[in-house]
């Protein structure tokens, strides 16, 4: 008998090939990666494990009572149901709220990186079922991740995209950089995955070339490991969250000792002598000194002289990671970095200048393709009112409220009903204990889910969707040159159903069918998908393969653009001929459209803002809840990696050995962290590789709530998130800012609860 071959594959965190032997799966990393993502080996333990949802189910509480707000909600039983029953129980809901209230009272969450595949890709299937079906839905804009820059940038440079995806690339550091300021670093495991996939992971030796010819690597964050030791960098142990502080004292040396490009200034730049004048002190008595800054940020005036000294008439390429803008006030390190690179006046030369974000997505620093990605095209939405995606629990919990977003006045929609796909806000949203009395009040809330995550449990009708290995699709992104057939791998698991196929039969029921299916088989659309590419290709007079040639072979190779440096080498040359999308044309320094909105928390140029979470006697150390280095945010958190990097099945947190010993922590321990929004419980490694003071704890260990002793919400498992603070970065931008909070911490007494994290709500048979 003929055993199964090795098939290509793809993830967000690499292509990979794959085989379905004997019961068992078997990966291995793409033979064209240069530096594979160890996190391919979650996947062999998850296709059958205990923690899958294996059929249909509804809480009992709503099939009971009806729909309406449940407390109940996340400890509730579930009945198990057929598909029939199950979908034309759904589908009478779905036309009950669009009858009595509307598509507005609709949410289509779906926030999350569920497949890297354009069709299966589950946040365009539920967006384009709710669009051409119910004729719309409240969406959320922006992103978790960047959703503070994204808003920001576009008022500095005018564009958010071509600042990161198309500027400097790690050709040109490799090549050209001599100094790379990391504001918050470049650690590995962020730019180890992207959206849509990565076929060669080049990061770590791209910094290790550059290192060798003499590129200085300076990471400015807490954690040492925010940039690999192949980048030989030098470490300046900022205390979290004062980086703009820093930033401003550099920028005070250059201006005082006339270090700066006063002539680029002139040229390129737009509002330069209102923020002089609060950089000096002129404006309000305070100069940012490097004085001034060091007693903010923890690096001695000295040093702060001395890197700002040791930059002129050097090829410097500044970068700020997502990290810094997840917290309050996080516009302001961004635009800093802006306005420091551009007081150096090398903003769109080859491997200088500005690039945000660059090592925080595989995506970034790359060339761009020469084609689109296809994708699943996702209708109109007739339904105008939105949100910025970080806030769902204040939307929930304040219908008809008004709030504040870059310049304009909204209101908060009555929402009746959510529908979540592809997504797991139990892992990426804040103050999860204030996220649960939320979704309670919630009339219908809708899921589907391969997995029963905490998600899954709080809503009230969960459709088991397989997972990305049982279904078919294709794998491309706009910065990588191959194109990837994902071919399955494995059979559904028990009943689980393609989340394509779970909207046809609710589009039937619903008289939608044509409309969103367009008459196509899943396989229709992937060679209709891929036609569009075939196309294009063939426009450029290239001989693409037909569909069967491609999924055969497995893989397809694309062409890329040249690397040009984008919008802003073009602004740099001929800024008259290539003005920026801004006011001005230029760069801003000071934004006029942001000064008149008159919000205090982001005024008109950047400033120094403290948070206003400071540490204090009840909470006197600084949590780092950053992105985990063994899953891609919460994703298979139950996989084999994942599990091997655990200690005693809990998630780790990191401590100095100076801030674990006065609490008489020991390596190995369990301890509780805990603030007034809840508490967490985490096995504890000590490091001196971080800032005494601080504690470190990775997003993504699935939330597995108890009462507390204590009166609160204790998460056994390790969940950051309890502890965060859900509120926006500043009126203007409205982002999340999950990164940072205050707690205190203790060596947990008594009997450690178990963590039940994967065990299915009963009953799920």
């Amino acid at each position: 008998m003929t055993q199964p071959a090795f098939q290509t594959h793809s993830a967000h965190w690499g292509a990979f090939l794959a085989q379905w032997r004997d019961g068992k799966l078997e990966v291995r990393p793409h033979p064209g990666d240069p530096d594979p993502n160890p996190l391919i080996d979650n996947f062999p333990d998850a296709l059958q494990h205990r923690a899958r949802v294996a059929m249909p189910a509804v809480r009992r509480g709503w099939l009971e009572r009806g729909p309406g707000p449940d407390s109940k909600r996340g400890r509730d039983e579930f009945v198990p149901m057929a598909w029939p029953q199950v979908l034309d129980l759904l589908a009478r809901e779905l036309q009950r709220v669009k009858s009595e209230h509307g598509p507005a009272a609709v949410f289509g969450g779906s926030y999350g990186w569920s497949s890297a595949g354009r069709f299966h890709h589950t946040q365009s299937q539920v967006h384009r079922f709710l669009n051409t079906v119910l004729g719309g839905y409240v969406r959320s804009v922006n992103s978790y991740s960047a959703g503070c820059a994204e808003v920001l940038l576009p008022y500095v440079f005018g564009s958010y995209e071509k600042v990161v995806r198309r500027n400097v690339t790690w050709e040109q550091v490799v090549d050209h950089t001599d100094v790379v300021l990391a504001f918050g670093g470049m650690a590995l495991k962020n730019s180890r995955v992207a959206g849509g996939g990565v076929s060669r992971h080049i990061e770590r030796d791209s910094m290790r070339r550059a290192a060798e010819r003499g590129c200085r690597f300076v990471c400015v964050s807490p954690l040492r490991s925010d940039l690999p030791q192949e980048a030989r960098a030098e470490w300046l142990p900022v205390t979290p969250g004062t980086d703009a502080a820093m930033m401003l004292g550099l920028a005070h040396t250059l201006a005082a000792e006339a270090l700066h490009d006063r002539d680029f200034l002139a040229s390129h730049c737009d509002g330069w002598d209102g923020f002089e004048a609060y950089l000096s002190g002129r404006s309000d008595g305070v100069a940012k000194s490097a004085d001034w800054a060091a007693a903010i940020c923890g690096i001695a005036p000295d040093v702060l002289r001395s890197l700002a000294r040791s930059l002129r008439g050097r090829r410097v390429l500044i970068t700020v990671a997502h990290s810094l803008q997840r917290a309050e006030h996080g516009e302001q390190p961004v635009w800093m970095a802006a306005v420091l690179s551009a007081m150096l006046g090398q903003i769109g030369l080859p491997g200088g200048g500005y690039n945000y974000a660059l090592g925080a997505l595989a995506h970034y620093g790359r060339r761009n393709n020469a084609v689109p990605s296809p994708a699943l095209p996702q209708g109109a939405n007739s339904v105008k009112e939105f949100i910025p995606v970080a806030r769902i629990a204040d939307m929930l919990m304040n219908p008809g409220q008004p709030f504040d977003y870059n310049g304009q006045r909204l209101v908060y929609p009555d929402i009746r009903l959510a529908y979540w796909a592809g997504g797991n806000p139990f892992h990426h949203h804040q103050d999860l204990p204030r996220l649960a009395r939320a979704f309670a009040r919630l009339e219908t809330f809708v899921v589907h889910e391969s997995v029963w995550t905490a998600t899954a449990r709080h809503a009230d009708i969960v459709l088991p969707a397989t997972l990305t290995l049982e279904r078919e699709d294709i794998g491309t992104t706009p910065t990588d040159p191959l194109m990837i057939a994902m071919h399955r791998i494995a059979e559904p698991h028990a009943q689980a159903r393609d989340d394509y196929e779970i909207f046809c039969e609710l589009a039937r029921r619903l008289g939608g069918l044509d409309a969103f299916s367009e008459g196509r088989t899943a396989r229709d659309w992937l060679r209709h998908l891929y036609g569009k590419t075939r196309d294009t290709l063939a426009a450029l007079g290239l001989d693409p393969p037909d569909f069967e040639t491609f999924w055969q072979r497995g893989e397809l190779k694309l062409p890329q653009a040249s690397d040009d440096g984008g919008m802003l080498r073009a602004f740099r040359e001929q800024p008259e001929l290539h003005p920026l999308q801004t006011p001005s044309g230029k760069i801003q320094i000071s934004s006029p459209a942001i000064a008149s909105f008159g919000y205090a928390d982001c005024p008109g140029h950047p400033v120094w803002l403290p948070s206003t979470e400071a540490p204090d006697a009840d909470h006197p150390l600084r949590l780092i809840s950053n992105q985990p280095a063994t899953r891609l945010h919460s994703q298979l958190d139950f996989g084999g990696h994942s599990q091997a990097h655990k200690l005693q099945g809990r998630e780790i947190c990191t401590m100095h050995p100076a801030t674990a010993a006065e609490r008489g922590i020991a390596e190995g321990d369990v301890a509780r962290l805990f603030n007034a929004r809840g508490a967490c419980l985490a096995a504890v490694r000590l490091s001196g590789d971080m800032l005494p003071g601080v504690v470190q704890l990775a997003t993504g260990a699935w939330y597995d709530a108890v009462d507390d002793d204590h009166g609160g919400v204790l998460c056994v498992h390790g969940n950051p998130n309890v502890l965060t603070r859900d509120i926006g970065t500043s009126r203007l931008t409205q982002g999340c800012t999950g990164q940072l909070t205050v707690v205190q911490v203790e060596r947990f007494q008594g009997e450690l609860p178990p963590v039940r994290a994967y065990e299915p709500p009963a009953p799920n048979n």
